[in-house]
């Protein structure tokens, strides 16, 4: 069967990393790849500890399902993993009413587990005859079609059967990115369509277990340079503006939601109205500056489900796209998020730049990265105030370790707390900021 779930626009990311002129001391080459910092416990809402699961990634059409290599990369240190209900990798779970087919879901979650990762799955997206097809046939081109009022309860139905499914599993997303609840003749997100149906997979999924973790609204926190009449908001930056549609939308769902463990949205650098940015280093100050705006509205621990950094057909060097993908993390650490996922963008083919891992299941930068932040950053880290002395160097420090970011196509010589550095052209470098010891090299590397 032909599946569908690809996303489309902002999902092309790449990943290598140039290198960095600093000598690799080979005494802390352990120390680069022991064993991972455990992530801070769970606990959700009513927990003594509601940080999350931390920097993870998303499974899509093109997995590890037939690559051992790959799975024995995944497993060598398990971050957690997202699969979506349908589509991405899944087939349709429930054809007909009451008829379920889990079978390649099955697979994923279990590939999940092998690896040791803490799985996840977004609730999106709905059979066919939920949306007014047939019983018995899926039609892919309308993936992306939310399901009617009418069928909101054989949804979360839909749900509450996925998790006594799969008992290891205890975070749910609801839906996507809105999928399917834009009003065009209103021009807004139908934000009360969308509470109704997350409600009642909410109630749902917390029947079957009230431990069970549950959030949302999955809100694309959609950006303009200029925005058209009427669409600008209070929320800017010099990156842009948001959306005043999508603050509508996200505080209407705030109001009215049934309750949530975690709030999760998704989001690229990159203006609606702009094909690129005219820095994109600076613009990731995005995801600062709108994790900080929804921390501001609730206390619930903070996912992005997606985000993204590089324009369609940005012309960039690996390296460059790598340092981005650098610095679109330290802007989400900065942010305080509790959860962080990158989409892999796998493709099955030799050629796939922003992969995780290569064709022959060989770690590629991104995956370096997140694993880097995983182990030195995770949710509820204290930071320490560190800045390099030239701006063209990004930094995040806490007391153990560091990283630091050259934003520029040019060798950079700075200081950071008063100790010399040499970056090479968008070079990373992580370090010790209480001590002399830098771990650098060629491709992207973590501390």
């Amino acid at each position: 069967m032909d599946r569908v779930g690809e996303h489309t626009g902002w999902r092309r990311r790449r990943g290598a990393v140039g290198g960095v002129g600093l000598a690799v001391l080979g005494c802390l080459l352990a120390l680069l790849w022991g064993p991972a910092a455990l992530l801070p416990g769970r606990g959700g809402a009513g927990g003594a500890d509601a940080t999350a699961p931390g920097w993870g990634f998303t499974h899509t059409q093109y997995s590890a399902d037939d690559d051992p290599a790959a799975q024995r990369l995944i497993a060598q240190t398990p971050l957690p993993q997202v699969q979506a209900l349908m589509g991405w990798g899944a087939d349709n779970p429930e054809p007909s009413p009451g008829v379920y087919d889990f079978s390649r879901l099955d697979a994923r979650v279990a590939l999940i587990t092998r690896s040791g990762g803490t799985p996840i799955i977004t609730l999106c997206c709905a059979p066919d005859w939920m949306k007014g097809g047939k019983p018995g046939a899926t039609d892919w081109s309308r993936l992306e079609t939310a399901p009617s009022l009418a069928h909101d309860a054989d949804f979360a139905a839909l749900a509450a059967t996925v998790a006594r499914r799969y008992p290891q599993v205890h975070d749910f997303v609801v839906w996507n990115e809105f999928k399917g609840f834009f009003d065009n003749g209103a021009d807004q997100w139908d934000a009360a369509a969308y509470t109704a149906l997350y409600n009642d997979v909410y109630r749902a999924l917390k029947a079957v277990r009230p431990g069970i973790e549950v959030g949302g609204p999955y809100l694309p926190m959609d950006s303009f340079s200029s925005p058209p009449g009427g669409d600008g908001s209070s929320v800017s930056g010099g990156w842009g503006t948001l959306d005043e549609r999508v603050v509508t939308a996200f505080d209407y769902w705030l109001r009215h939601k049934a309750g949530a463990d975690f709030v999760a949205v998704d989001g690229s650098t990159v203006p609606r109205d702009a094909r690129s940015v005219t820095d994109p280093f600076a613009a990731t100050a995005k995801f600062t500056d709108v994790s900080r705006w929804i921390r501001a509205r609730t206390p619930l621990p903070l996912w992005w489900a997606e985000w993204y950094v590089e324009p369609a057909g940005s012309g960039w060097s690996e390296p460059e796209r790598d340092a981005v993908l650098a610095a679109g993390m330290i802007a989400l650490a900065k942010g305080h998020v509790s959860a962080a996922f990158y989409w892999n963008p796998e493709t099955g083919g030799s050629d796939c730049p922003g992969c995780l891992w290569s064709s022959t299941g060989a770690q590629l930068p991104p995956l370096t990265l997140l694993r880097g932040f995983a182990r030195w950053f995770p949710p509820a880290t204290p930071l320490v105030p560190l800045r390099a002395a030239d701006p063209r160097v990004l930094v995040l420090a806490q007391a153990a370790r560091g990283v630091a970011v050259n934003t520029t196509a040019q060798t950079v010589r700075t200081t950071v707390g008063g100790r010399a550095f040499t970056l090479g052209p968008y070079g990373i470098v992580w370090f010790d900021p209480g001590g002399a010891a830098a771990v650098a090299g060629p491709g992207a590397t973590a501390g």
